[in-house]
């Protein structure tokens, strides 16, 4: 997984996150893997998610692990009691869909893998390819 212990330290405190996941690890993974599949579907049509998701350490893009955090805890929180710092929790969500939502219509571009073909060369992403066939030459 993309995220480590550490990077939830950014957004929320560790007494915070132990609360919000009912102190298990298995639940911080599942909401990881939710939230990290709604962000896929947003940069998939132009981004190499496998390649986003893979990165370790420094490599990592900072916007995505935060707001991967965001997403993860907003999955976490939903199953407190009375919906304990639902607020925050809500406004932070809310935050970073609107930022996918402008990396998907293209008004932001962060700085993440493009897809690459079979050859190796980028792809760039909303783009059309025709191909044809060779010109026949038919002489009778």
């Amino acid at each position: 997984m993309i995220l480590t212990a550490e990077d939830y330290k950014v957004v929320i405190g560790e007494a915070g996150l132990k609360a919000v996941s009912q102190v298990s690890e298995e639940n911080v993974r599942k909401a990881e893997g939710e939230a990290q599949e709604e962000m896929a579907g947003y940069l998939r049509p132009k981004y190499d998610v496998g390649a986003i998701f893979a990165a370790e350490g420094d490599q990592r893009n900072a916007l995505i692990v935060m707001y991967l955090c965001d997403i993860s805890l907003y999955h976490l929180s939903a199953s407190l009691p009375q919906k304990m710092g639902a607020e925050v929790r809500k406004e932070r969500y809310d935050r970073a869909i609107k930022w996918l939502e402008g990396v998907q219509a293209g008004r932001i571009v962060p700085d993440l893998p493009l897809p690459v073909d079979e050859n190796g060369d980028t792809v760039a992403a909303g783009t059309v390819v025709f191909h044809s066939n060779k010109k026949l030459k038919h002489e009778w």
